[in-house]
């Protein structure tokens, strides 16, 4: 037997080492004892994957590389599939994972429910929670009948919490479908509050949950239900929560919360308003659905013909694809979706490239890079924040990141992230990251000609689409659009943002931005150059264009073009930034100034100096004890910070309180406040004002009506303002190339 055995295993190294290596075939179809060949192809990513290392372990690899082909299907996963150190290629010999020419891949975290499974509601107790039309129209399912058990947990998060996995989750057509909620548009205003419940934000970690009157009747039909959610901002705008309803009195028409909110609960403010789901009472309008988790069954409202559509639910939870420590590997032209995590999670190695790829439909981020983070400290907090890096999974990687600015999140270098669409994913599109903060050396991984919408399904804000930390990293050719929160999310230094088509963002969040950095005066050296921002904001919402927030230092914004941009506090904002450059801009139809410019900490904030700048303050812990601005490299690199922490008044008045070498200069500005600027704070807001010119009519653009607008080369503007440079107007956004075959 054993003597067989050995013969089959030559043999079958044999067969290997004599087909052509850049060549290994999967399709469903295959069967994983085949050899890989185009006629006998494997039936799993697993087999083509050791079917590779087989070859390495006693082959040097071919020049050009191995390339996996992968056939038309669905590969559904159980479990993530894995790329490590030992699938790497080379400089010179890359390993490819791509689709057959014109072929659909679909790697999914998921499983297919027949259609012909759903059948009409008949049980009494169920269809008298309905509606008369939801009782037409809601067909059901039975998951554990199909193998489906495992239906996850709905769990808290929000601002200062962990990005948790989604429950399962239902997805029809390849769009996301909605768990019954209330109501079908819009929110629920906060009624009067009777106890805001502890503050975790002010140290109080007795986790009482907050009281207060609802504002809708319909609240009276949930009373003796459990497990009812609401999600919301519950206080400040720029802070979501996803909380458990522990009661509903009807009688006294109030609701009390089984958990804390981070900044408390709050009520009369346009953005403190929440929704209601997990109801099966509210399961009344197509694309909603709701689980019984008892019965298993799935109760399914489809949108359009069942018999001509698909359903899915999602199951993985981890990562779909994970590349931990793998290097020169491309994943090209796949559709990657359907998980309750990560859609693609990259971690450690050098030169990988994901590009041509679709990304949707997953619970969490779609393309996540370099580590997150376990909370260890036991209850919601800020401040008090206590955790550990951790690999595969998101976690409080925003609690950890604002405590340990400097970290070092093992994303690798020279990564790319190329002609990828991401969409209808739950906390965010992308993160991106990569190189040494505290030893300035560069990542130099990139996001580039990525299209990314509608990344906040569950996780409403602090998720961008995309996020950015490390050093040395670029974001270029991306158009992100279609939130309620910001476009890209900065921390770190030497980042470079260049042609992007940013819209259609900051929707509905307070305190927000398109484009966003703050309280770490040590992220230095940050361009934002030809992007194109236009149609962001809220009119009823405190909107910035670029938000340099808290401390901001040293950041260059150049040759953008801003267009109806709904920022009452600016195109340009600060609270108390230096080095902050705006310059060679071209603004049109701003409703507020083009750059406001704010000592805040002689204003709103007079009494943070202390807390922020005093011996034991969050700045000054950032710029001595996460990096030192004192010593090599901070010291070389950026001087300017040098007498950042020196004090003006002993104890009460640092130099960094104050908005110091801003500029404003060569920008021109097509309608809006004859003052393009706006100081707050009196002589301790500074910032240099020459050279920009405003308009009320069209400067000379090519096409203003159609919104075309490069400068002809007669414009006005380039003898009105000295020095003023065209910007490449055609060259921001989205561009054709071998993995976008159209925008």
């Amino acid at each position: 037997m054993k003597l067989k055995l050995m013969a089959t295993a030559i043999c079958t190294l044999f067969l290997i080492l004599n087909v052509f290596p850049q060549d290994v075939y999967v399709s469903p179809s295959g069967n994983d004892t085949n050899i890989g060949t185009k006629t006998k192809p494997v039936a799993t990513l697993e087999a083509a994957r050791n079917l590779v290392r087989q070859y390495k372990a006693i082959n040097d690899l071919p020049k050009g590389g191995i390339t996996v082909w992968i056939g038309t299907g669905q590969y559904d996963r159980t479990e993530p599939f894995i790329l490590n150190g030992n699938d790497s290629g080379n400089p010179d010999a890359p390993i490819v994972w791509r689709t057959l020419p014109n072929e659909a891949v679909s790697v999914t975290g998921g499983k297919s429910i027949p259609v012909e499974k759903f059948e009409k509601v008949t049980n009494r107790a169920i269809l008298d929670r309905l509606s008369k039309n939801a009782i037409q129209n809601v067909l059901q399912v039975n998951l554990k009948a199909l193998g489906i058990s495992d239906f996850g947990q709905i769990k808290q998060y929000g601002h200062a919490m962990s990005v948790v996995p989604a429950q399962i989750e239902v997805f029809f057509n390849n769009e996301a479908m909605v768990l019954a909620r209330y109501p079908n548009e819009g929110y629920i205003k906060i009624g009067k509050v009777l106890d805001a419940g502890s503050v975790p934000r002010n140290g109080d970690y007795s986790n009482r949950g907050g009281l207060f009157e609802y504002t809708d009747p319909r609240h009276a039909i949930w009373a003796d239900q459990n497990d009812i959610w609401f999600q919301g901002s519950f206080n400040y705008g720029f802070a979501d929560d996803n909380i458990l309803v522990e009661s509903i009195d009807a009688q006294k028409k109030q609701i009390k919360l089984a958990m804390p909110s981070l900044y408390g609960v709050a009520s009369g403010r346009d953005f403190q308003h929440y929704v209601a789901y997990n109801i099966l009472d509210e399961l009344d309008s197509p694309g909603e659905w709701y689980v019984d988790k008892e019965s298993g069954t799935l109760y399914f409202w489809p949108p359009n013909d069942i018999k001509k559509s698909s359903v899915m639910v999602s199951i993985l939870e981890d990562p779909i694809i994970s590349l931990e420590g793998a290097s020169y590997v491309t994943i090209r032209d796949l559709t990657v979706e359907v998980g309750r995590g990560i859609g693609i999670y990259m971690e450690r190695g050098t030169n990988n490239l994901i590009a041509g790829c679709t990304i949707r439909n997953v619970g969490t981020s779609g393309i996540f890079m370099g580590q997150g983070a376990q909370q260890t400290f036991p209850f919601v907090t800020h401040d008090d924040y206590e955790g550990v890096p951790v690999s595969g999974q998101i976690g409080n990687l925003q609690g950890h990141i604002y405590k340990y600015t400097a970290w070092d999140r093992n994303a690798g270098s020279n990564h790319g992230i190329l002609s990828c669409d991401v969409y209808n994913t739950g906390s965010g599109g992308i993160y991106l990251s990569g190189g040494s903060k505290r030893k300035l050396i560069p990542g130099n991984n990139y996001v580039e000609n990525c299209k990314v919408h509608d990344y906040n399904r569950r996780n409403k804000f602090l998720w961008s689409g995309i996020n950015i930390d490390g050093c040395g990293n670029r974001i270029a050719n991306c158009e992100i659009f279609n939130s309620e929160w910001q476009g890209i999310y900065v921390h770190g230094n030497e980042h470079l943002f260049e042609y992007n088509d940013i819209h259609h963002v900051t929707l509905n969040s307070d305190d927000t931005s398109p484009w966003y950095i703050g309280r770490d005066p040590s992220d230095r050296g940050n361009i934002v150059r030809y992007n194109y921002f236009h149609h962001c904001g809220n009119p009823n919402r405190m909107n910035m264009g670029i938000y340099c927030d808290d401390s901001s230092t040293d950041v260059l914004v150049f040759g953008n073009v801003f267009y109806k941009m709904n920022t009452k506090h600016g195109i340009l904002f600060t609270n108390s930034g230096w080095d902050l450059r705006m310059v060679n801009n071209i603004v049109i139809k701003p409703i507020a100034y083009t750059a406001e410019i704010s000592a805040h900490y002689y204003t709103w904030y007079s009494g943070g100096g202390p807390l922020m700048f005093g011996e034991d303050g969050l700045l000054r812990r950032r710029l001595l004890t996460n990096v030192n601005i004192t010593e090599s490299p901070y010291s070389e690199k950026y001087p300017e910070l040098l007498d950042y922490l020196n004090p003006i008044v002993d104890g009460k008045e640092w130099e960094g309180m104050r908005a110091r070498r801003n500029e404003l200069t060569r920008n021109l500005i097509v309608g809006g406040p004859e003052n393009p600027l706006h100081l707050v704070g009196g002589e301790h807001a500074q910032c240099y004002d020459e050279h920009n010119y405003r308009t009320d009519g069209d400067p000379g653009f090519v096409d203003y009506k159609n919104e075309n607008f490069n400068l002809r080369t007669d414009s006005e503007v380039f003898n009105k303002i000295p020095g003023f440079e065209a910007l490449p107007f055609d060259k921001m956004g989205l561009y054709i190339d071998q993995y976008r075959k159209k925008l």
